[in-house]
């Protein structure tokens, strides 16, 4: 089932302004669970943490900044 524009446009937007606050939080929390390790190796669990939030909603993200392909088209 293919998501429409608008959609996947009101999803994405719900997923910025919910969902990565929430992962933030999450990934902030679970790497306090640990010793903290080295500076280099925080940073790259922070960059690869980073990186894991964005590929499940890759489709939902595809598109969302070009105009929407079913509008009519604009005379003038």
């Amino acid at each position: 089932m293919a998501l429409s524009y608008k959609t996947r446009k009101r999803l994405s937007v719900l997923i910025l302004l919910v969902g990565l606050p929430l992962y933030i939080a999450a990934a902030w929390f679970l790497v306090s669970l640990f010793e903290r390790p080295g500076s280099f190796l925080e940073l790259g669990s922070y960059i690869a943490l980073g990186i894991l939030w964005a590929i499940p909603f890759k489709a939902v993200f595809l598109g969302v900044g070009k105009a929407d392909p079913d509008a009519p088209p604009e005379e003038g």
